[in-house]
């Protein structure tokens, strides 16, 4: 259900690590909470990002809800098929609905981040 070669956080975000670039997402759990996802609004290409701080946010019919980045970098392409279908949030969470693409600033924060199986776990406890 969850990839094993994505890396997770306690704030259902997940990034895709390869070198320095990563592409992060929010997890097929966190789509679940929102319910229908209807708007999507993410930075720009070129803004710097700490982890841990808002890169945006994710409009659903139930609530808004700020997504955080996993890792610091710089934002080098966002996800411009979001702008017009958000929902595909919904189908397609850990595959063609990523969010932004990011230059890593800082490898070693991959490491402090959960596996899938860690975080299979921590969404089972949640419930």
């Amino acid at each position: 259900m969850y990839p094993d070669n994505f890396r997770y956080t306690k704030e259902h975000e997940w990034v895709l690590a390869d070198g320095d670039a990563g592409t992060i997402g929010i997890t097929d759990h966190a789509q679940q909470e929102l319910g229908d996802i209807v708007y999507v609004d993410l930075p720009k290409v070129g803004t710097r990002i700490d982890a841990g701080k808002s890169l945006g946010s994710v409009e659903s019919v139930k609530a808004v809800s700020d997504i955080y980045s996993p890792v610091s970098g710089e934002i080098t392409e966002i996800n411009e098929s979001l702008a017009d279908a958000p929902e595909k949030l919904n189908t397609d969470p850990h595959g063609d609905a990523w969010l932004v693409k990011i230059r890593l600033s800082n490898l070693e924060e991959i490491q402090h981040l959960m596996s899938a199986a860690d975080y299979q776990i921590y969404v089972g406890a949640e419930k």
